[in-house]
């Protein structure tokens, strides 16, 4: 059954894609002379196309709830703005785009060379035979999988210095809204892609299954974020993260204060907060934000100004991390 909505899903898409490519996509490369990148645009519209759908369900689904059960009024959404733009840019396959173009090929060295040496990927369907090679049951391994990475991504971004005035530029919104999720610094979604990426490729997800799994993930992360007053009841929250859980890792104070302990950093599951002592059940509702923004800090109000005042801030953090000794060593 998943693998016959897999495979409708894949077809309608495929349909779409090839309809658009050849009308559209294709006479604009052999306009431009660009038909060097021929295959790699044609793969990479895949993603634009279930970007487009994922936009249009999410705000088809969130926005009324956002009008109707608001955590928060604002006078205005301005500051919402630039997460609908950050929104498109990662939603329709950009990123992918400069993926395809320049790592692909690494990735493809990597897998040939691993065929070379005879080097297979992790196969899960020998894991426990006539169950885990049910399409359902692999299906929701790789789901596994990827969260636990995430979880762990998650809290090494709040860690790990540099990595955090990345992840910085999605706390600094104050205004969290359903546009929330992709508000991310250009670098940091690159180290994603490349992360979330090669972890598929060494379990051995299809393509089709990646393209459902980021989807379904991408989904859920716009709920999470959504100004919606929803709670999932005792046990509904320890079983998916809900915007109310979610909202607690947002809140000033509470889910992060830089390099130090935070809370709730699960991306679909809360489990791995529970297992990892990192789960806050409280419902209090509390600003979001950072708390250096309470006293005039600025993280930038436009896309160009919230990329480059993280660099701003990483050279400052390197800048400091290079202590007296260091440099008497250096000279």
């Amino acid at each position: 059954m998943l693998h016959l909505i897999f495979s409708s899903l894949d077809s309608f898409v495929s349909a779409v894609q090839t309809l658009l490519y050849v009308n559209v996509v294709q006479p604009l490369l052999f306009r431009f002379n660009l038909m060097d990148y021929d295959e790699d645009t044609y793969d990479s519209l895949y993603w634009v196309i279930v970007g487009v759908f994922e936009v249009l369900a999410m705000y088809a689904v969130l926005r009324p709830l956002e009008a109707l059960r608001p955590v928060e009024q604002w006078e205005n959404r301005r500051a919402v703005r630039v997460d609908v733009l950050y929104t498109w840019i990662a939603k329709l396959g950009i990123l992918n785009l400069l993926f395809f173009f320049s790592l692909q090929p690494f990735f493809d060295t990597v897998q040939g060379w691993l065929r070379l040496h005879d080097i297979s990927n992790i196969n899960f369907d020998n894991l426990w035979p006539g169950v885990t090679t049910q399409p359902l049951a692999t299906f929701v391994m790789y789901l596994l999988v990827l969260d636990f990475a995430g979880y762990w991504y998650h809290r090494w971004e709040h860690r790990i210095g540099i990595w955090w005035e990345l992840h910085a530029v999605h706390h600094s919104q104050r205004q969290m809204s359903l546009w929330t999720d992709d508000r991310n610094h250009l670098l940091d979604d690159l180290l994603q892609a490349c992360f979330f990426a090669t972890i598929a490729l060494a379990i051995g997800v299809q393509p089709s299954q990646f393209v459902v799994l980021v989807a379904i993930t991408n989904l859920a992360q716009s709920v999470q974020h959504a100004n919606i007053r929803l709670y999932f009841g005792w046990l509904g929250e320890r079983l998916l993260v809900s915007p109310t859980f979610h909202r607690r890792h947002h809140a000033i104070g509470y889910g992060h204060e830089g390099l130090k302990y935070g809370c709730n950093f699960g991306v679909l599951f809360p489990w791995w907060d529970m297992l990892f002592g990192s789960a806050s059940w409280s419902r209090v509702t509390e600003p979001t934000g950072i708390r250096e923004q309470l006293q005039g800090h600025e993280y930038g109000e436009g896309i160009w100004a919230q990329h480059w005042l993280a660099l701003v801030r990483i050279a400052r953090r390197l800048a400091r991390s290079r202590s007296p000794d260091k440099d008497a060593a250096a000279v």
